[in-house]
């Protein structure tokens, strides 16, 4: 079978409930030159039928199974399977507009400086009900500076150019959460990267359960994947170049790489209630409320108000955590809702 233009690379763990109608938005693409790459992570409810389904209905999908490794591993596989000099992505629960790839291929071939294109998406429930259509920033030069502050792509918007995905080594396991952010910021140094002003893809938000420790993971790839470009427009070595996992903020073994980051980290992780009653205060180091403030962004100071407030409810502090000191800190981050927070669990003077 020839090669087609764009592989559309999609990873799946357990997505029967929308994985059907993701699957069918591409097969009514208006553009039909392109192949289905579905990677299914070790799913165990009914996902592996309905991709062998689809498979034997259409010769362009292509089912690649692995163990439970994980969506960096997932998306990589997908990648050293693509035969067109286009990836494009798609969540298992997002849908893909009848024009999107046209539209997309479009000004990819109209601009062959462009290396990554996404677009608009109209955010849906998981009833399919529109809720709002995110419109990130449109121009390379808007886009970099937003990268610097954060994501401002579209994950299922996203269509990008083969060899350039691989020129940069596809996605990294040291970010994991924020592996993405990561791909997209070392494509920035390389490429011109861009939005379409066109509502090209519905993006499904609906009930999930994501753990405070989850959240602080993916704050934690976010500020490290920051720092990571940060070194390499200095000139610098990228210092997190060739780790096969994240690195654990948790050890001093990473101190010498991590610097302030592992220390603000070991605060952060005391968000997590489930586990912030069994953490070692030893891990934590007296210096950290220093300069705090200033090194959070407006998600970690987030994740910093809930774990003072857990170091609040610990019956035995060191006394260099006084509660004074953990009440200042907590309603200098954010005075509204330090207040809901500590009315919520009934702490007050």
């Amino acid at each position: 079978m020839p090669a087609p233009l764009v592989s559309v690379i999609m990873p799946i763990r357990d997505g029967e409930r929308f994985l059907q109608e993701a699957i069918d938005s591409v097969l009514a693409q208006t553009f039909a030159d392109f192949e289905i790459i579905a990677i299914d992570d070790g799913s165990s409810d009914s996902t592996p039928a309905i991709l062998a389904e689809a498979a034997r209905r259409d010769p362009r999908v292509t089912v690649v199974r692995q163990a439970p490794t994980g969506l960096v591993d997932a998306l990589n596989r997908g990648i050293a399977a693509t035969r067109g000099p286009f990836i494009a992505r798609l969540d298992a629960d997002d849908v893909s507009l009848p024009a999107r790839l046209a539209r997309q291929i479009e000004a990819m071939r109209s601009d062959t400086s462009l290396g990554l294109l996404g677009s608009y998406a109209e955010e849906i429930d998981e009833n399919g009900r529109a809720l709002v259509i995110r419109k990130p920033p449109l121009s390379h030069e808007s886009l970099v500076d937003a990268l610097e502050q954060g994501n401002p792509f579209i994950h299922s918007t996203i269509l990008v150019r083969t060899d350039l995905v691989r020129a940069c080594g596809g996605f990294r396991a040291a970010f994991a959460g924020a592996e993405d952010y990561d791909l997209w910021l070392r494509i920035a140094e390389r490429s011109r990267i861009g939005n379409l002003p066109e509502t090209l893809v519905r993006y499904r938000v609906h009930a999930q359960t994501v753990t405070e420790l989850q959240k602080v993971r993916m704050a934690f790839s976010v500020r490290i994947a920051r720092r990571a470009a940060f070194e390499r427009k200095a000139g610098r070595r990228d210092p997190f170049e060739g780790l096969a996992a994240p690195p654990d903020w948790r050890t001093t073994a990473f101190d010498s790489l991590l610097g302030p980051d592992a220390r603000d980290f070991r605060l952060l992780e005391f968000a997590d209630r489930a586990n912030a009653a069994n953490l070692e205060l030893a891990t934590l180091d007296p210096a950290i409320f220093e300069g705090l403030a200033a090194r959070l962004d407006h998600g970690e100071r987030r994740l910093a108000q809930r774990a003072l407030l857990h170091l609040l409810q610990r019956k035995h502090r060191p006394s260099w955590l006084s509660r004074a000191r953990l009440l200042t800190l907590l309603i200098s981050l954010h005075p509204a809702r330090a207040a809901k927070l500590l009315a919520q669990a009934a702490i007050g003077e």
